[in-house]
This record gives structure tokens, C-alpha cells and sequence, in this order.
């Protein structure tokens, strides 16, 4: 497998792949991850590249085109006004364009081993599934978890359920007769099942 373009948990190389993650295939982030870190793997660097090459580097990611003016004026903004230092709180990762909330709980938890609970759509919908929480939205979700689930689970959840709700706990019909906690799912929303 090629190099983890997350593997020295660098703030900076974590923000860039989870950017380029978004609707994306692991796979391919990885490999558009690695071959725009070949280019420029800071702040610095990275801005000074132009929106085609960077396109070029991060193709075929989706949405390669926003993603590249997005991954370019984060760097310039880091270079800017964050001295070339990607923030270590909710409001200075937010403040970033292409930003939301689940990429700055991972850039938190991932890049700077801070406690922060990632909820993408696995993470809402299995949640509310289960009836663990009952919330409408994904940051409806993050704020329920970070009042019911213990703090030593936040870091782990969203990559256990990424996988489960790939695998068992599908969007439609899901495999309710392999799922290992189906007894005590409340099924909401489930009409279809295997």
C-alpha cells in the first residue's frame, strides 16, 4: 500500500487528506494525498502552487476543482494570519475555508491528540439507528454524543462505525441478521432489513 499520507499525524497533512477525503474513496484520497505532498507538504509551499497544478495532483478526488481553491487558500490563509500553523482549537479550524465541524473533530483528534467525536453520515445515521441519540442533523449528533458517550470512545467511534456501516449496517437495508448488537438496536427509521 503506498504511504499513509497520514502517518506522521502532521495537523497540516491531516487537515489537506480530510479535505480531499469528502465524498471521496480511501483509496483514492490516499493516493491524491501522496501525490500532492510530493509537491508541497506545508502551508507555504502549498500556496504558492497554482490551482491546476494542485487540480492535477488531486485528481480524481471528487469535486477536484473546489477542493484545489479550497486546499489553496487554507494554505495561504495558515500562512497569513495562523504564522504557517494550523489552529488547535474548533474556532480557528472552522474559521478555514472547506472546514466543517467533522474535519476540524478529525484534525483535533488525529493531528493534535485532542478528544473530539468525527460524525459523518455513518456516525448520525447508526447512532439514531441504535437510538442511542435522536437528532436530525450530524452536529445535532456531535452535541448529543459529547453529553451520553464516555470521552474515551470519542477518538474511536468514527472510524468503528465508518466500517460497520460499510459492511453491516448499511443505509438501505441493512444486515440486521449479522449485526452482533441487532437484540438491542431499536431499528429507527429501518423499514427493509436482511
Amino acid at each position: 500500500m503506498e504511504e499513509d499520507v497520514n502517518r506522521k499525524r502532521d495537523p497540516f497533512r491531516v487537515l489537506v487528506a480530510c479535505i480531499l477525503s469528502l465524498r471521496t474513496k480511501d483509496e483514492t484520497t490516499a493516493a491524491a494525498g501522496n501525490r500532492l505532498f510530493a509537491l508541497a507538504d506545508t502551508p507555504q509551499t502549498l500556496a504558492a502552487l497554482s490551482a491546476e497544478t494542485v487540480e492535477k495532483a488531486i485528481y480524481p478526488v471528487g469535486f477536484y476543482r473546489n477542493k484545489a481553491r479550497a486546499i489553496i487558500d487554507m494554505s495561504n490563509k495558515l500562512v497569513s494570519v495562523h504564522a504557517c500553523q494550523v489552529p488547535d482549537t474548533m474556532e480557528g479550524l472552522l474559521s478555514l475555508r472547506g472546514v466543517g465541524r467533522k474535519t476540524a473533530n478529525l484534525v483535533l483528534s488525529a493531528g493534535f491528540d485532542k478528544p473530539g467525536i468525527c460524525v459523518d453520515t455513518h456516525v448520525h445515521r447508526i447512532t439514531n439507528r441504535w437510538g442511542y441519540v435522536a437528532t436530525k442533523t450530524p452536529d445535532e449528533t456531535e452535541a448529543a454524543l459529547r453529553e451520553k458517550l464516555p470521552p474515551r470512545f470519542w477518538k474511536p467511534i468514527n472510524r468503528l462505525l465508518v466500517m460497520f456501516g460499510q459492511n453491516i449496517c448499511k443505509p438501505v437495508s441493512p444486515l440486521c441478521s449479522a449485526c452482533p448488537i441487532g437484540e438491542s438496536c431499536e431499528r429507527v427509521g429501518v423499514g427493509k432489513s436482511r
